[in-house]
């Protein structure tokens, strides 16, 4: 049966055999392992899933490509129809940890990611293809012009690391651009103390609020005021005249503690 691609989802299929094999290679699968995939589309990565994993799970929100799947009949194949954004993971995944794999929508991948953080128990290793442009963001290192949020916050918790470029002849409909396929591999521990992860993320979202800006202006638009992020940037000994994409976890570490000590005393 013939379908056509909804623009609305950022419906982009992959069909290129190569990037599937070096997917999967990343994605390490046996037998035993339960996996989750975010955006199967076609079912195309679907299918070798099922071949390699004891039970695929798989989000979906095109009811047109649910039916398809739901037409597998195939008991190892758990359809959770809806937006993803929107789904409750800890509830719909029960039995962790899972192995994901997804090619996101370029329209709401870094919203997923933000997601996925929040939900980062649940899995044990993740594969995931991103519009290079987000992809690079996600591995860039302090003083790199792609450093940001999504870098300080998936390195907090994840190893990140390139798996493969992907040109848009690789996908239908090819995109306008290329897209980057990365491993996320959690873990023990956070890779510096977070000292309360939604603190955290409130100082990092802050310190890029203006990029171009020395952090002590960029940090009083992020809502802290001249009196806290003075003494906060002094005790955490951090000049005030440097930049977000500056400071590595390390750094980010300090001045979370340094604030959050003068918010909660």
């Amino acid at each position: 049966m013939e379908y056509r691609t909804k623009k609305r989802f950022g419906q982009h299929f992959l069909n290129d055999q190569s990037v599937i094999d070096q997917i999967l290679q990343a994605a390490n699968i046996c037998k035993t392992d339960r996996c989750v995939e975010i955006g199967p589309g076609l079912g195309v990565l679907t299918e070798y899933l099922l071949d390699a994993a004891a039970q695929v799970d798989v989000f979906e929100i095109d009811r047109d490509l649910i039916a398809r799947l739901q037409q597998r009949q195939d008991p190892r194949l758990i359809v959770h129809a809806g937006d993803i954004l929107k789904a409750n993971l800890a509830t719909l995944l029960t039995a962790p940890p899972y192995t994901l794999v997804a090619n996101l929508p370029y329209n709401i991948s870094s919203q997923v990611v933000f997601l996925l953080i929040e939900n980062r128990h649940l899995f044990s290793r993740m594969v995931l293809m991103f519009q290079k442009e987000v992809g690079d963001r996600l591995c860039a290192q302090p003083g790199c012009k792609d450093y940001g949020i999504l870098s300080v916050l998936c390195q907090l918790w994840f190893d990140v690391e390139p798996v493969v470029e992907v040109s848009p002849e690789s996908f239908s409909p090819p995109p306008k651009v290329d897209s980057l396929v990365l491993l996320f591999s959690p873990l023990g521990a956070p890779r510096v103390d977070p000292i309360e992860f939604g603190f955290f993320t409130k100082v990092v979202k802050a310190a890029f609020t203006q990029r171009r800006k020395q952090l002590r202006n960029s940090m009083m638009a992020g809502n802290f005021t001249r009196e806290e992020v003075d003494a906060g940037l002094s005790a955490a000994e951090i000049l005030p005249s440097r930049r977000g994409e500056s400071l590595d976890l390390s750094d980010f570490s300090r001045l979370t503690r340094a604030l959050y000590a003068l918010r909660f005393p």
